[in-house]
Order: structure tokens, then sequence, then C-alpha cells
């Protein structure tokens, strides 16, 4: 996973409780029990930590740690928010 790894995982283990050994690159938003809810409002709080207009959209619920990673931080590097 890239650079981003650490501040995702202090946000789900910090914000949403979720144990730091759950949190791998090929775990889910689902198979961490992360409810649409609660995905909707990590996608708030990447924004507000990262600047990053992380669209709840775009952070399926089947899509990777890694693959998410991977959104944000192209996100971040092509400069849209």
């Amino acid at each position: 996973m890239n650079t981003l790894h650490p501040k995702i995982a202090e946000v789900l283990t910090q914000t949403f409780k979720v144990p730091a050994e759950d949190i791998r690159p090929d775990s889910t938003m689902d198979s961490l029990e992360m409810d649409s809810l609660a995905v909707a409002e990590f996608a708030v709080i990447i924004k507000e930590h990262l600047g990053v207009d992380a669209d709840a959209d775009k952070l399926y619920k089947d899509a990777t740690l890694a693959e998410i990673s991977a959104f944000i931080g192209g996100t971040a590097m092509s400069g849209r928010r």
C-alpha cells in the first residue's frame, strides 16, 4: 500500500474502532463491517484530513483498501478536489 496507508489506518482505528490487525491492503469496507453511512463518513474525514474529495461513490464497499488508497492518492496527485 502507498504512503496513505498510515493515515487510512489511523482514521479506521480511531474513528471507526476497526482493529488494527484487520486493516490489510486486501481488506474491503464490507469486510471491516463498514456500512454505507460509515463509508460516507470516511469520505468526509478523508476530505477534511487530506483535502481530497473522496466521493463515497468511488469508495465502493467491495473495493480493497489498496484500491481506495490508490484512488485517493491519484486524486491528490492530479490536484482534483
